[in-house]
C-alpha cells in the first residue's frame, strides 16, 4: 500500500503545484484585490490547491510520513515550470536549480529532525501567545514589504504568508493529535482558528503573488512553513530538535543549500507585465495605424489686380477734328 500512497502524493502534489501556478497567474494580471472572485481561473486553482492538500492526507493514510513528505515538498519543483508554462516560456535554468536546491536542502532539513509521537498539548495562554507572535511577524513583514520592491518584497510578503501558514498547521497538529477518537474535542476555540488563520494565510499568499516572483514567493512559503512549525512544535509542544553533533552539521548544510537555492530564486526577472493569452496577442500583434481622413480643403485665394499705369502720351487719343467731308 505504500506504493499507492506515495501515487496518491504524487497527484497531490501536481495539482497543489497547478494550482499555485493558476493563481498566481491571475493575480499578477489582477492584482491581489477582491476583484479575483470574478476570475473563474482563480478560484479553479484555488479548488485544484485544496485537492492537492486532501489527496496529500488521503496519502498518509496509505504510506508512511518518511515516504510521502518527500514528495510533497517537491512541489517547487512542479510549481515553477508550470508558472511559466502559463506565460508562454520554457522555465529558466537558474529556476530549474533553484527549485531543486530549495527542495532538497527542505527535505534534508525535515528528514534530520527526530521524530516524537507524543499527544500535542497546547495550553491557552500559549496558543494566544502563540497567535500574538505570529501576528507581530506577520504585521512587520507586511510593513517593511511596503517600503521595498522587487524580489526582497515577494520574500517578505511570503514570510509573512509562511508563518500565518505554520500557525494553521500548529494548530490542526494540536487539535488532530489531541482527539485521540474523541469528537467532542473539536469543540475548542482552536477549532475556530484555524479557518480564521487559513483565510489570513490565503490572503497573505496571493498578496506575495501578485508581486510577479512566483519562484521566490512560492519558494519562501515552501521553506518558511515548515521551520515555523518546527519551532512552534519544539517551543511550545516539546517536540526535540536536531541538536546533536550528528545532525546539526548537516542541518547547517542543508539550510544552507535552501538559503542559496532561494537566492538564485530571487534573482529572475518577475513575470510582473505579462499579460493573459488573448491580452498578450493583442500587444504582441501590429496594429495598423489608421489615421482620419481629412476632408478636401478647398484653398480660396482671392487675386488682386492692380491697374497698370498708362502714360498718357503713347495712348491713342480719340479725334476732335471735323471732317472737311461733308
Amino acid at each position: 500500500m505504500t506504493w499507492v500512497g506515495m501515487l496518491i502524493a504524487l497527484a497531490g502534489a501536481l495539482g497543489y503545484a497547478l494550482g499555485a501556478a493558476m493563481q498566481q497567474f491571475e493575480v499578477v494580471a489582477e492584482g491581489a484585490s477582491l476583484s479575483l472572485v470574478r476570475r473563474p481561473r482563480w478560484w479553479v486553482g484555488g479548488i485544484i490547491s485544496f485537492s492537492g492538500a486532501c489527496l496529500h492526507a488521503v496519502a498518509l493514510s496509505f504510506a508512511p510520513l518518511v515516504a510521502v513528505q518527500p514528495i510533497s515538498v517537491a512541489t517547487l519543483v512542479f510549481a515553477v515550470p508550470l508558472a511559466a508554462f502559463m506565460y508562454g516560456r520554457r522555465p529558466y535554468r537558474a529556476e530549474i536549480l533553484g527549485s531543486i536546491a530549495v527542495a532538497v536542502g527542505l527535505l534534508w532539513l525535515m528528514l534530520l529532525v527526530p521524530a516524537h509521537n507524543v499527544t500535542p498539548v497546547l495550553s491557552d495562554g500559549a496558543a494566544l501567545a502563540f497567535i500574538a507572535v505570529i501576528a507581530a511577524v506577520a504585521l512587520v513583514t507586511q510593513l517593511i514589504a511596503s517600503r521595498v520592491h522587487g524580489p526582497a518584497k515577494a520574500m517578505l510578503l511570503s514570510v509573512g504568508a509562511g508563518v500565518v501558514t505554520a500557525s494553521v498547521s500548529t494548530f490542526v497538529r494540536v487539535v488532530g493529535g489531541g482527539m485521540e477518537g474523541d469528537w467532542g474535542r473539536l469543540i475548542h476555540w482552536f477549532s475556530l482558528a484555524v479557518p480564521v488563520l487559513l483565510v489570513c494565510a490565503v490572503v497573505l499568499l496571493q498578496r506575495s503573488y501578485a508581486v510577479g516572483y512566483f519562484g521566490i514567493a512560492y519558494a519562501g512559503v515552501q521553506v518558511i512553513d515548515p521551520i515555523t512549525s518546527v519551532l512552534a512544535g519544539a517551543i511550545l509542544l516539546g517536540e526535540p530538535l536536531p541538536t546533536s553533533p550528528s545532525t546539526a552539521v548537516p542541518a547547517v548544510l542543508a539550510a544552507a543549500l535552501t538559503i542559496a537555492g532561494t537566492i538564485t530564486l530571487g534573482r529572475l526577472a518577475p513575470d510582473h507585465h505579462a499579460k493573459p493569452a488573448a491580452a498578450a496577442e493583442a500587444v504582441q500583434a501590429p496594429v495598423p495605424l489608421e489615421l482620419p481622413v481629412a476632408a478636401p480643403v478647398v484653398v480660396q485665394t482671392s487675386v488682386t489686380v492692380q491697374p497698370q499705369p498708362v502714360d498718357a502720351s503713347s495712348a491713342p487719343r480719340p479725334s476732335t477734328a471735323t471732317s472737311d467731308l461733308g
